[in-house]
């Protein structure tokens, strides 16, 4: 499938959307909870890139599993960890609190890659890192009297595993060794399913839940991680990223206008500190890459 670079903005916001659907399709559900929904959602993952995989890449991804070395089973991991927090986090708190905390991975990143691998860090992005760091300290500090500190501190996990993860991939691209992503998923998928199902027994999901926590799982994260490593060949990083923050904005008026989930003022303040500082940031950067 060959994207131009106007099909890749397009389907890069329609990967967003398709990710942003995990807040509102949680509060719709009857009897599941914790871990049993982490370990429905990873299972049918798994069930999903059976038969995507092989239709993207040939038979041949299950042989790029066995041959893929330690990067790839580290990066499988962070995906495990990735997963697992996401959807513990968001039956502890606010749909909006986990996705704002999680916009900071690309902070997180940029300073895991500093301290492990020496990338340099531009004063702009220390800046936004300053910034973004008061609006989440503002998020923190009210969640602390409001008793949903625990759910944003598991949230903090996702960027956390999410940084580990890319400085992995791009240590070993810099050795020769490339990390193919969406077989990485799938195994993150397969740890997450085996270490969340002994937590999630006995089984209490109804038919209606174990149908939505399929539609996550092909839906909300099979279908739109192997569409989004398509468009990363296509687009730069700047633009990822920008395109990326869709899915706060789409996923807080989803549970919003689904679920009746309005955003506390924190975090509406908070949020805009990060993804302001975020925005800028990735603007000032295209722009000095362009300059040139």
């Amino acid at each position: 499938m060959r994207l131009t670079h106007t099909r890749a903005v397009f389907l890069m916001v329609a990967v967003t959307m398709m990710w942003s659907i995990a807040g509102v399709i949680t509060r719709h559900l009857e009897n599941a909870r914790s871990f049993e929904i982490t370990f429905w959602r990873s299972f049918f993952t798994v069930v999903s890139l059976l038969v995507i995989l092989p239709l993207f890449q040939g038979r041949e991804v299950f042989g790029k599993i066995r041959r893929g070395g330690r990067a790839l089973w580290v990066s499988g991991v962070c995906w495990s960890v990735m997963f697992t927090a996401f959807m513990v986090a968001l039956t502890l708190t606010s749909v909006a609190n986990v996705l704002v905390t999680m916009a900071i991975g690309p902070f997180l990143t940029a300073l895991v890659a500093r301290i492990f691998i020496g990338h340099r860090i531009p004063a702009r992005t220390w800046t936004a890192i300053v910034v973004a760091g008061l609006g989440i300290a503002y998020m923190y500090g009210a969640q602390i009297e409001g008793g949903q500190l625990a759910g944003t501190l598991v949230a903090l996990l996702v960027p956390m595993a999410g940084a580990v993860n890319w400085t992995v991939t791009q240590r070993s691209h810099a050795q020769g060794e490339d990390v193919d992503l969406v077989p990485a998923v799938m195994v993150g998928a397969v740890i997450s399913s085996l270490a969340t199902l002994p937590l999630a027994l006995p089984f209490q999901a109804t038919a209606h839940d174990i149908g939505w926590l399929a539609v996550l799982g092909l839906v909300q994260l099979a279908i739109p991680c192997s569409l989004a490593v398509m468009c990363a060949r296509v687009l730069k990083a700047p633009e990822i990223s920008l395109l990326a923050l869709l899915e706060v904005i789409f996923g807080i008026l989803l549970a919003w206008i689904g679920a009746n989930e309005a955003p506390g003022h924190t975090v509406l303040l908070g949020g805009a500190l990060v993804i302001g500082a975020l925005v800028a940031n990735e603007i000032a950067g295209w722009r000095g890459a362009a300059a040139p």
